[in-house]
């Protein structure tokens, strides 16, 4: 059984840096294509950052392209997401995911429980 834990999330201010981990266990990591999605409150999922099984591919939503980084480290089964200059409406539960084809959509096999990133102005 494939299981994806996110941590990392906590309470920061404007303008701060936060960066978000992904263990993944169960499964085979190098496998999987990996992404970040988040859901703020009355809002609808979505995506992020996806990056390729390799790591050599990537995409950036354009509404965090430039602040957030997404990386991957096969060794440790492990996916970052690295947040910089956070803002009030970066507010989500921050939901990693795999995927055996990398996607923009929600289109992912597996899910974690989320970790609640809250930015206060």
């Amino acid at each position: 059984q494939v299981q994806l834990v996110e941590s990392g999330g906590r309470l920061v201010q404007t303008g701060d840096s936060l960066k978000l981990s992904c263990v993944v266990s169960g499964g085979s990591f190098s496998n999987y294509a990996m992404g970040w999605f988040r859901q703020a409150p009355r809002k609808d999922r979505e995506f992020v950052a996806t990056i390729g099984k390799s790591g050599l591919t990537t995409s950036i939503a354009d509404s965090v392209r430039g602040r957030f980084t997404i990386s991957r480290d096969n060794a440790k089964n492990t996916v970052y997401l690295q947040m910089n200059s956070l803002q009030p409406e970066d507010t989500a539960i921050y939901y990693c995911a795999a995927a055996y084809k990398i996607t923009m959509t929600s289109a992912y096999d597996y899910w974690g429980q989320g970790t609640q990133v809250t930015v206060s102005s």
